[in-house]
């Protein structure tokens, strides 16, 4: 056991302070060797993290994107009920100021046509105090 302890004594005293580390030089990668480094080092850098108020600010931000995706379905649900209205022609409507009015999602030759068949008219002339049917959609 007294010699474990007297080695141990033996190199506290040898061991010396080292002397403080001297600065290396380093290669710098220059062309293609460069764009390798740089891709390398983006690819070690840990990925970015949300903290509490920014995984806040992305929930409302989904929040308030569905919520308005839902009220525009909801309106585009409600004007395409699919029940036919009945409108009265005043002076000075044409049928297709009445389509185009009426039937807005369509071309307005194809809003005539579709009030044409649904009133079964040969031609494009209406007159005052006519009732026509619009084709819900």
């Amino acid at each position: 056991m007294s010699a474990i302890v007297l080695e141990a004594v033996r190199q506290q005293q040898t061991s010396e302070p080292r002397p403080a580390a001297r600065p290396h030089l380093v290669l710098v990668p220059t062309g293609r060797d460069a764009a390798r480094a740089a891709r390398a080092a983006r690819a070690a850098q840990p990925p970015l993290r949300l903290t509490r108020f920014g995984r806040l600010v992305v929930a409302l931000l989904v929040a308030a994107v569905v919520s308005l995706l839902a009220v525009g379905l909801a309106g585009q649900l409600a004007s395409a009920s699919g029940e036919p209205r009945i409108v009265t022609v005043t002076a000075g409507q044409t049928l297709s100021g009445i389509a185009a009015r009426e039937l807005p999602q369509l071309p307005v030759t194809d809003g005539v046509v579709e009030l044409q068949v649904a009133n079964s008219l040969s031609t494009t002339e209406i007159h005052v105090g006519q009732q026509l049917v619009i084709p819900g959609r």
